[in-house]
């Protein structure tokens, strides 16, 4: 297969936004995302709570996100048959999101990445955990001592991506590997998870990295960063639904000792009761604790944010249990007797509503020992 010579863009939190004939074409010509099945595999399980949250919607379309860093430019757009809002690289350079001042020891990362249909070779879009001297300031980042990247670039008719690590300013050398995602499948859902020194990276439903020595326990590592090193038209990245999460989930102890388990794991459609395929590995943990434990019973309770009418969020949360429960039975043959479904819409707030994170919080699934 013919590649293109690898370019490297390093990213901190990077996302490209396209122009409205190429969101059209984006629109007419994508195929169709990989279905429920596809992510059997996939034991992607995020964090449990939600520290930060970007989707844009608290910035105006045509701005640069407020509570982002750049040397660059970038552009808040919405992409024609895309749901939500998406940042566009402009210009070359480094973009961080202000998410947190210093990275636990255990997280998750999550974000979706859309190029244009007609991704003409292009730059590789590269994602970096790293420690910078000062975070505020936009520094050399490739030669800081502790960092792990990888990158992620369409290439061929897969996605392509490469991996390197440096510990206390000793690089490793780049490591190729191959998703099996047809690029043309956006957007690619990017997860990470961080569990000391180890990182683990996946692409729609694939794991391309488990690494058990990509980060030093002993270094404060204080940024997400994404860089590209050019940006050509037509060659466009676009970035959304950044999410940070902390905490590692603790299915079994906090459903059988605890007797209820929150996750905002499960992952729906907008508006829409249809679970998103990187639900699964959520959905496996729970199924997992009540397969292991046969005369355990739950109640699942769905709970959503307070956009939209009240009436409406409610209806729509019992369809979303409801679904979490068939989703249980037809995938996991647990016996659709030893649960039970409801909703509570809006109505019981986890976090607050005024910020992304907030109201991410509380679009949740419960689990509740009965």
């Amino acid at each position: 297969m013919k590649r293109a010579p690898h370019r490297s863009i390093s990213l901190v939190f990077m996302v490209l936004a396209l122009s409205p004939l190429a969101a059209q074409q984006a629109a007419a010509q994508q195929t169709a995302a990989p279905d429920f099945q596809a992510y059997s595999r996939f034991d992607f399980v995020p964090g449990e709570k939600i520290v930060g949250h970007e989707d844009f919607s608290q910035d105006s379309i045509g701005d640069f996100p407020a509570t982002w860093n750049t040397n660059a430019a970038g552009e808040i757009v919405t992409v024609a048959g895309k749901p939500g809002r998406w940042l566009k690289l402009t210009r070359a350079g480094v973009f961080i999101p202000e998410l947190m001042p210093t990275l636990p020891d255990n997280f998750t990362l999550e974000f979706d990445v859309l190029v244009p249909p007609a991704f003409n070779s292009g730059y590789f879009l590269n994602a970096s955990i790293v420690q910078l001297a000062d975070v505020k300031q936009i520094q050399p980042w490739q030669s800081a001592d502790n960092r792990f990247t990888f990158t992620v670039w369409p290439g061929g008719p897969t996605w392509q991506t490469k991996m390197d690590i440096r510990l206390e300013g000793n690089a490793s050398g780049g490591v190729n590997a191959e998703s099996k995602s047809p690029w043309k499948s956006d957007p690619v859902h990017v997860a990470v998870t961080r569990q000391g020194a180890r990182v683990r990276v996946y692409l729609n439903q694939e794991k391309l990295w488990d690494v058990p020595r990509a980060l030093l326990p002993a270094a404060k590592y204080n940024a997400i960063l994404f860089f590209i090193p050019n940006v050509d038209v037509g060659s466009e990245y676009f970035v959304s639904n950044v999410r940070l999460a902390v905490g590692a989930p603790d299915t079994r102890n906090k459903l059988l000792t605890q007797g209820k388990w929150v996750t905002n794991g499960i992952l729906f459609d907008v508006n829409s009761d249809r679970i998103r395929g990187e639900s699964y590995g959520t959905l496996k943990e729970v199924a997992g604790v009540l397969t292991e434990n046969a005369d355990l019973k739950v109640q699942i309770v769905g709970h959503t944010d307070s956009d939209g009418e009240a009436p409406a969020n409610l209806d729509l949360s019992r369809r979303r249990a409801a679904s979490v429960k068939t989703a249980l039975t037809t995938e996991f043959k647990i016996d659709a007797a030893r649960m039970d479904t409801d909703g509570k819409g809006e109505s019981e707030p986890a976090d607050k509503a005024t910020t992304p994170a907030g109201k991410a919080n509380n679009r949740r699934v419960e689990f509740i020992k009965k």
